[in-house]
């Protein structure tokens, strides 16, 4: 008797299997870093994490660091982002990306951009950001593999999880004027998008990110992800979803 036809367990990709691979990138604030050792094994390691404009993970590692090392003799590299949940481990979503790193110049705008929204992420690393031994990575995605539990997996490209360039170049030309605006003159709406559309507990919240796709915000060691209804790819349409966003904020608090 034949064996059965084994089932391709990969789904084909849709607009929720992207959604859902934006949010866990964007959400993350950290991961399982693999790299490729110099004897030729893997090597999975802790690290603090954002994200730019783009969507492209940023990390900030010593080169005291072995996967530092790892890095700069070869680039190859995968990342593990897995929040978990009560349960089964196995039955909440995790995704795998697939990445080629590159030490960012810091002197550059890339750079002052890149350490930027990385210290708003991640506001305790500014103690260390600026010692000599610590770099800044940009770890361009190639691919990833994305799990949302059992029996839901998708091979993501590219495309399924970055930003479109041409918007995340022009959002990123505005970001840090809109973002400080937003914390200092709408602080109000900043906590409603909290309370109001993300279910959260009341608290201080402020915006550390705008990207064509959504807003980051955070109260201490929390954080959110607000993903807007559709992509923004200029400043009026950017504040047109956040005044749009905040009256619906208003309405649900």
């Amino acid at each position: 008797m034949p064996a059965p036809e084994r089932k391709d367990p990969i789904r084909p990709t849709d607009d929720t299997a992207r959604s859902l691979g934006k949010q866990l990138l964007r959400s993350a604030r950290s991961g399982s870093l693999a790299t490729l050792g110099r004897d030729g094994h893997p090597a999975a390691s802790l690290v603090s994490l954002a994200t730019d404009v783009d969507g492209t993970p940023l990390i900030l590692v010593s080169a005291l660091s072995a996967h530092t090392g790892h890095l700069e003799a070869d680039p190859r590299c995968s990342l593990l982002l897995s929040p978990g949940g009560k349960g089964d481990p196995l039955a909440h979503a995790r995704i795998t990306l697939k990445l080629r790193a590159a030490k960012v110049d810091r002197e550059t705008p890339d750079g002052i951009r890149i350490r930027r929204r990385f210290l708003s992420r991640q506001p305790k690393a500014a103690l260390y950001a600026d010692f000599g031994d610590f770099s800044f990575f940009s770890l361009s995605i190639e691919g990833a593999s994305l799990n949302g539990g059992f029996g839901r997996a998708y091979e993501l490209a590219p495309s399924d999880l970055l930003s479109e360039a041409v918007a995340a170049h022009a959002i990123a030309a505005i970001e840090e004027g809109a973002v400080a605006h937003m914390n200092a003159d709408h602080a109000e709406a900043v906590r409603y998008f909290a309370t109001g559309l993300l279910s959260a507990a009341d608290g201080k919240w402020r915006l550390t990110g705008l990207d064509p796709d959504g807003a980051d915000l955070a109260r201490g060691d929390t954080v959110l992800r607000l993903a807007f209804p559709t992509p923004v790819a200029s400043a009026g349409a950017l504040r047109a979803a956040l005044a749009a966003l905040a009256a619906q904020a208003r309405e649900a608090t």
